[in-house]
């Protein structure tokens, strides 16, 4: 039978209905006098004993809310809403879950669905209103509370044979991509006519989408593997600097013997580790076929024995789907993330979440068309994110926002994660052939169908009709029964090789495992009836993993998969054959050479310009110490931070905020490496840096300060430098035939690759995303840099400032005169301040970051409320020595007095509540008032 569940919080419990009247009051500008918000199950096929018994034990807790089987609402303005077809809903899936706990037989399907009842005198052109900001199209949509059904799934599509395909002409190539919505090019679909022309056969449908999947940006790099004909550089101030560095890459090029290799973006990227590996600087580095995620040999201290562990990390994007679906972008990006270093078979136990926002306190009225409001994207991805890594088990220890009015063209969302595995239960080995696929985890459906393709595109105003498909929603339990069964040795000793579900689904997944397969789509596991071969092929549907296993051990891993309730298919086979072949209904669909598919389309051609930059001190801020706090990347975002559980899994070293009043913001993740029920000192350490308007004004500069910040905020919290291992985050404007375009990633890759020569420590991985264009906006140029190293506990210090009393000195850095790092001083001053942290004689540091030495000074004191003075009035203490940017420098407390020539004595910490410097007195909490009141306009703080 067929039923639906009302389900309403008890007055006394409705946090989520005055919340969401709050927001539409403050965001529509109504005077809603009250709010109801009822959750809606659609049940079918459950009998009306079954129904009874998940009343009170599914649908509602029987303290805090009232479940019934009917509702009066049609007598007031009422909303409902639900997700549209196709859309993972995971209220319904859970639900569904809990029913089978009370009668593990049950054959039942759940729909969810929410109604907003109004005011009864809340107008129809308010409804609209309402309307329109509450359902964002692609992911939901108005729901008829008359119809009480399933959702109707078509029938499975016919795959067709692209008649006339081969007879394609060159002027009606581009015609074609855009008919057929597909990401390559004229050029890359010439390639494709051509191919199929030798093949003497026209192509199926599906072998063009999985080309075309296979070759977009967001798969093969294709941005990042132009050829770069020229690099010009402008004349500026800077331009010897630059040169250097462009002259340092073409050296390294000679040294390696790669001067027959194409010179392009990758090539820049990466040949900083290929280089340092050549001079030993890189024996940490794990090296296989399986490059998912960054992955180095550390040694740990388990109940004081010594043992070799990988360490595994990665960072993801998903800026084009948390644009468009806030809450499911976010999620599945760390979702993503996490599949990663998962599938090389660690366990993810750290995480961090870096974004970009544009203003978030714009009102909705002055949103620009096609967009959804800044603050809706802001928030509803911090839900998304933190409801997933809060679900998963996962902790999020560091988590930032920067502002720039430029992310209006497209968000920035970043997630990086840590893992770590004992090496020996780890297995790499070749597949051979007759070896079996196994594909495990969640279902296929049409959430993520043309998602690797669509983050390769511009996004414009029509991509919020057109994109729905693309989005995905994550299903944190499922891929946490994952990470169980990955943590077995068991099971890890099984597989031969790995490969997460991201960007391109079956296609891509288990393609690139072998030369040679065989897959039969026909055993892929769906979440609903009338997927077609070609849906099924490049659905990039979330957590699952596809796993390479000799074939006498099918049957015992399907029994450890059995064992964490995970299903698991045999759907391919290696052959010899050195083809990707797919098999549906007895029918072959695809059989595309394994060449062809690596040759990533047709060759593409650029030049790059590096603009001249603008002589100008990029470092210069005129502020006072109240605004300055104030600054919209200077504020505090504890209220945003408290979404994130810091303390799941006991591994936590700092938690987000220091001090008795836990108001000093940590400037890193650490974390215990995850030893299970023994115990160890060692940890691992990430930091991250990156400022847009330094990388706006020049995105060579803003490279190398991205990597400067991030080892400054390791060393401040007592790690080494020697040993920090990066990972580079590129995120730019859309790439155009304009050679100035492609000179912002060149001038970026260059600054980074100069830093990594000259600290001999190497980037070992990265991602890069392309297409942060919309109309006449770009992002601003990124180039943003995650470090991360072993440390050992008994070194971490917090910000916090600890007692009264005790010197405060600022070990500065002091750029060249075209303001590039000093490198030589840096490494003196990390040095110096490591050996001081591990004698305990510095013991809290904060590495000047966006609000200057000011900010520094304040957000230490607010966390024991310890106040400062500074009193050498010799250096006199000016303006821009307090508010200007100095990355590199580090503030530290100390009660010694330090001996060092880049050691600046600043003055002591008091007992007294209060900020004295250069004659004004501030109290430390209208300091810390002002550093906190505008954020928490949008994310209220929860702890006081």
């Amino acid at each position: 039978m067929n039923h639906r569940i009302f389900v309403e919080k008890k007055p006394q419990f409705r946090v989520e209905a005055e919340s969401l009247q709050r927001e539409l009051d403050a965001n529509l500008n109504l005077n809603l006098l009250n709010l109801r918000l009822i959750n809606v199950y659609d049940c079918f096929g459950f009998s009306e004993e079954l129904i009874e018994k998940c009343l009170y034990n599914v649908f509602g807790e029987i303290v805090t809310d009232n479940v019934s089987k009917s509702l009066d609402y049609e007598n007031s303005p009422y909303l409902a809403v639900e997700f549209l077809p196709g859309q993972f809903d995971q209220r319904a899936s859970s639900a569904v879950d809990c029913v089978k706990l009370i009668e593990p037989t049950a054959d039942v399907n759940i729909k969810s669905s929410k109604i907003l009842i109004f005011d009864d005198n809340f107008s129809q052109k308010n409804i609209e209103t309402v309307k329109k900001y509450f359902i964002n199209a692609i992911e939901s949509r108005e729901k008829d509370m008359s119809v009480l059904a399933e959702f109707s799934h078509p029938k499975a599509k016919e795959i067709e044979i692209l008649k006339g395909f081969n007879s394609l002409k060159d002027n009606e190539l581009e015609k074609f991509c855009k008919e057929n919505s597909l990401a390559m090019n004229a050029a890359d679909l010439r390639e494709v006519v051509n191919y199929f022309k030798k093949e003497n056969r026209e192509p199926y449908e599906t072998e063009l989408k999985i080309l075309d999947t296979y070759w977009s940006d967001h798969c093969r790099h294709t941005t990042f593997t132009t050829i770069l004909e020229n690099i010009e550089v402008e004349e500026s101030f800077v331009s010897e600097k630059i040169k250097k560095s462009l002259n340092l890459y073409h050296s390294i090029r000679c040294e390696l013997g790669r001067e027959h290799k194409d010179i392009c973006l990758m090539d820049i990227a990466t040949i900083g580790a290929r280089y340092l590996k050549s001079k030993g600087c890189l024996d940490d580095l794990e090296q296989s076929e399986e490059n998912n995620a960054c992955s180095i040999f550390i040694d740990v201290d388990v109940d004081s024995e010594t043992e070799k562990w990988l360490l595994m990390f990665k960072n993801e994007t998903h800026n084009h789907p948390t644009e468009i679906e806030p809450f499911g972008g976010a999620s599945t990006c760390l979702g993503g993330a996490i599949r990663d270093p998962l599938s090389g078979r660690s366990y993810v136990y750290q995480a961090m979440r870096v974004t970009g926002a544009g203003d978030i306190y714009l009102p909705v009225n002055q949103t620009i068309e096609g967009k959804l409001p800044q603050k809706i994207i802001s928030t509803k991805a911090a839900h998304g994110y933190s409801s997933y890594g809060n679900q998963i088990g996962l902790a999020t220890t560091f988590v930032r926002e920067i502002y720039h009015d430029n992310y209006a063209a497209k968000r920035l969302e970043v997630g990086a994660v840590v893992g770590a595995v004992k090496a020996e239960n780890v297995r790499r080995e070749s597949p051979k052939v007759g070896d079996a696929v196994l594909m495990l985890g969640g279902r296929t459906g049409r959430d993520g169908i043309g998602g690797a393709t669509g983050s390769s595109k511009e996004h414009t105003a029509e991509s919020l009709e057109t994109c729905s498909s693309e989005v995905q929603k994550g299903n944190a339990p499922e891929e946490h029964k994952l990470e169980r069964l990955f943590r077995r040795p068991e099971v890890t000793q099984l597989i031969k090789k790995s490969n997460d579900f991201g960007a391109g689904g079956i296609s891509v997944a288990i393609g690139e495992l072998a030369d040679g397969l065989d897959i039969n789509l026909d055993k892929v596991q769906t979440k609903y009836s009338g997927l077609s071969a070609t849906e099924l092929a490049i659905s990039e549907s979330q957590e699952r993993m596809s796993v390479v296993i000799e074939p006498k051990d099918i049957q015992k891993f399907k029994k450890y998969c059995a064992e964490e309730n995970i299903e698991v298919v045999k759907i391919a086979d290696v052959t010899d054959t050195a083809r990707l072949r797919m098999f549906y209904k007895g029918q072959k669909i695809v059989d595309i050479s394994r060449e062809f598919i690596d040759s990533a389309g047709a060759k593409h051609f650029a030049k790059a310009k590096i603009e001249k930059v603008e002589k100008k001190n990029p470092f210069e801020r005129k502020q006072n110490l109240i605004n300055n706090l104030r600054c919209k990347n200077v504020l505090s975002q504890k209220g945003l931070i408290e979404m994130f559980d810091a303390t799941i899994g006991r591994s936590t070293i700092l938690m987000p905020f220091g001090g008795k009043t836990q108001r000093s913001e940590s400037q890193v993740s650490v974390q215990k490496i995850p030893v299970g029920n023994h115990f160890t000192n060692t940890a691992s350490m990430m930091a991250y840096g990156y400022n847009p308007e330094l990388s706006a004004w020049s995105p060579f500069h803003g490279a190398q300060y991205a990597v400067i910040e991030a080892i400054t905020k390791i060393v401040a919290a007592g790690g080494r430098y020697n040993n920090i291992r990066f990972s580079f985050q590129e995120y730019f404007e859309k790439m155009t035939q304009n050679p100035i375009s492609w000179g912002k990633p060149t001038a970026a890759l260059l600054g980074a690759l100069q830093m990594q020569a000259d600290f001999k420590l190497a980037s070992i991985g990265g991602k890069d995303s392309m297409s942060g264009t919309f109309h006449n906006i770009n992002v601003p140029p990124m180039l943003m840099a995650f470090g991360i190293t072993k440390v050992d506990v008994e070194n971490v210090i917090s910000t916090d400032l600890k007692a009264a009393g005790n010197n405060l000195y600022l070990i500065k850095h002091t750029p060249h005169a075209d303001y590039s790092p000093n490198v030589e001083q840096l490494k003196n001053n990390y040095d110096f301040i490591s050996q001081e942290v591990e004698n305990q004689h510095i013991i809290s540091a904060f590495a000047i970051g966006f609000g200057g030495l000011a900010e520094a000074v304040c957000k230490m004191a607010f966390g024991n409320e310890t106040g400062v003075e500074i009193t050498n009035y010799e250096l006199q203490i000016t303006e821009s020595d307090l508010f200007n940017l100095s990355y590199g420098s580090i503030l530290v407390e100390t009660p010694n007095e330090l001996n060092f020539e880049n050691a600046i004595f600043l003055g002591k910490t008091l007992s007294e509540k209060v900020i004295k410097i250069n004659n004004e007195n501030v109290d430390i909490e209208e300091l810390y008032k002002a550093n906190t009141e505008k954020f928490a306009e949008i994310y209220p703080i929860t702890s006081k």
